[in-house]
């Protein structure tokens, strides 16, 4: 049997885009083993493939990165495989050496534009990935990206555009089994009561593994200070995690905000599911979050409700097309509270978004997102 090794940073907990192509990968006949990182607070894996989870020495910055892809790099010096598949510009340079040292495939899939995030802005580290970037991507013939933005900004970077696969989950009637690349079950729905929520209040959710600066989470919190009848769930972890515990004490919103470590996707989408309103509210500060479409949109969509967002292309564009949730034109406190009042004050209106997002979700079936990263590996 081949075997395909996939590298990521990740602790692998919660990258449900990596999940689906180990179990596409599976579906093709390969033995697989997912390669991450382990974290102090790290969440128990059950996958129906091997995983590792290396344990560093460093948990950030430069001497991460290195040690991370220096210990990579060994392990695909002398693990068997055929093919190994690099996720995102952090794990490429290792993955693309050892591959051309063993004469192996790759597949890069690059799950943002890395070298336009704005911790990268003005810093020298910057020009060190746009180095590594420049160096490898155009010897690369097998591509993946997210979405249509991203595609053609790289292909207007390098004359090479990347195959599209967007971060659409399958609809659970078309599969069951949780290895052969359907979303896991989601199960009942617990109550709010049994979640220890508010039965009584609006809710509004802004979730992601990835909650950075200059995605609009600060913004949300001071928000809550003009919505005195609702309650913000802030579900997940980033940069911006220890700058919103603080607001939250210093602007006296600890009733009005409720913020909660990563957690299994499923009990995650219990508490998506007793929400009113998802929130994905990326700032237009760079190319990044430009051209970003969040996992978190699809996943709103799948617990029917609506969503909020703020006017980029990608995301705005399928919040329009489907009717089903509100584009802000500037993520500002005032006008998401302005816009969370609207809703709260119509609930024909709120019903119809919840309808929309719920046919948005039918509509946006990730069955051919999963067939075009097939058609990846089969042309292989």
């Amino acid at each position: 049997m081949p075997r395909a090794i996939v590298a990521v940073t990740n602790d692998l907990s919660t990258d449900n885009r990596v999940h689906r192509t180990c179990a596409v990968l599976q579906e093709l006949g390969y033995e697989v083993l997912l390669v991450g990182r382990a974290l102090p607070g790290s969440l128990p894996l059950d996958r129906p493939y091997a995983t590792k989870r290396m344990r560093l020495l460093f948990r950030k910055g430069a001497l991460f990165y290195a040690e991370y892809n220096v210990r990579l790099f060994l392990l695909l010096l002398f693990s068997r495989c055929r093919l190994v598949v690099a996720n995102d510009l952090d794990t490429l340079l290792a993955s693309f050496v050892a591959a051309r040292i063993r004469g192996k495939a790759i597949v890069y899939d690059s799950h943002e534009f890395f070298t336009e995030v704005p911790e990268l802005e003005g810093r020298f580290a910057r020009r060190v990935w746009l180095a590594i970037e420049r160096w490898i991507f155009p010897k690369l013939r097998h591509i993946i990206t997210v979405n249509d933005s991203i595609a053609n900004a790289y292909a207007e970077r390098y004359g090479k555009r990347p195959v599209v696969v967007r971060n659409i989950p399958m609809s659970p009637t078309r599969h069951s089994r949780f290895g052969d690349g359907a979303p896991r079950e989601l199960g009942p729905l617990p109550s709010r009561e049994e979640l220890g929520l508010p039965a009584d209040r609006f809710i509004l959710i802004l979730q992601g593994s990835g909650i950075n600066v200059q995605r609009g989470g600060e913004e949300a919190v001071l928000a809550m200070k003009e919505i005195p009848n609702a309650l913000l769930l802030i579900i997940g972890g980033g940069d911006a995690w220890p700058v919103l515990e603080r607001m939250v004490k210093e602007h006296g919103l600890a009733d009005r905000v409720r913020m909660l470590p990563r957690m299994p996707y499923e009990r995650m989408m219990q508490y998506t599911r007793n929400a009113d309103l998802g929130l994905s509210l990326d700032k237009d500060t760079n190319l990044n979050y430009r051209f970003s479409l969040p996992n978190k949109l699809f996943d709103y969509f799948r617990a029917s409700i609506p969503a909020l967002v703020s006017d980029l292309p990608e995301v705005a564009g399928i919040v329009r097309k489907y009717d089903a949730g509100v584009v802000i034109g500037r993520v500002e406190p005032s006008i998401i509270a302005a816009e969370v009042r609207t809703l709260q004050a119509d609930p024909a209106h709120r019903e119809a978004l919840r309808q929309n997002a719920i046919f948005a979700a039918a509509s946006l079936d990730g069955s051919r997102e999963q067939d075009a990263l097939k058609a990846v590996f089969q042309g292989l």
